[in-house]
C-alpha cells in the first residue's frame, strides 16, 4: 500500500454528530456489558454519528430505570434493550427516532 492509500485510510468519514442524544449502558461490567458497548460503538461508527456513550454500573441507578435484567441500552431516556446484545441494525434503528 503507498503513502497515500495509507493516508486516506486513515482519514475519517464525515460524522454526524447527533446533538442531544443520550445512549447509556447499564450494567455491572459482565462480559455481555462490554460486549454491548463494543456493538453500540460499532454501530455508530458505521452509521458515522457521535453521540456520548456512558456506562452506569451504579444498581441503584440502574433500578431507576426500573431495569432489573443486565445488560440494559437507554436512548434519549428510554429503555430499549433489556438482557440481550442488540443487533447493529436495532441500535441504528434507534438513533433515527
Amino acid at each position: 500500500m503507498n503513502d497515500e492509500a495509507q493516508m486516506n485510510e486513515k482519514v475519517p468519514k464525515k460524522v454526524k454528530i447527533l446533538v442531544g442524544k443520550d445512549i447509556k449502558i447499564l450494567g455491572p461490567g459482565c462480559p455481555k456489558c462490554h460486549k454491548v458497548e463494543e456493538v453500540v460503538k460499532e454501530a455508530l461508527a458505521e452509521a458515522g454519528v457521535a453521540v456520548d456513550v456512558e456506562k452506569v454500573t451504579d444498581t441503584m441507578k440502574i433500578a431507576g430505570y426500573g431495569v432489573f435484567g443486565t445488560p440494559a441500552v437507554v436512548v434519549d431516556g428510554k429503555v430499549k434493550s433489556v438482557g440481550k446484545i442488540p443487533s447493529k441494525e436495532e441500535i441504528k434503528s434507534w438513533l433515527k427516532k
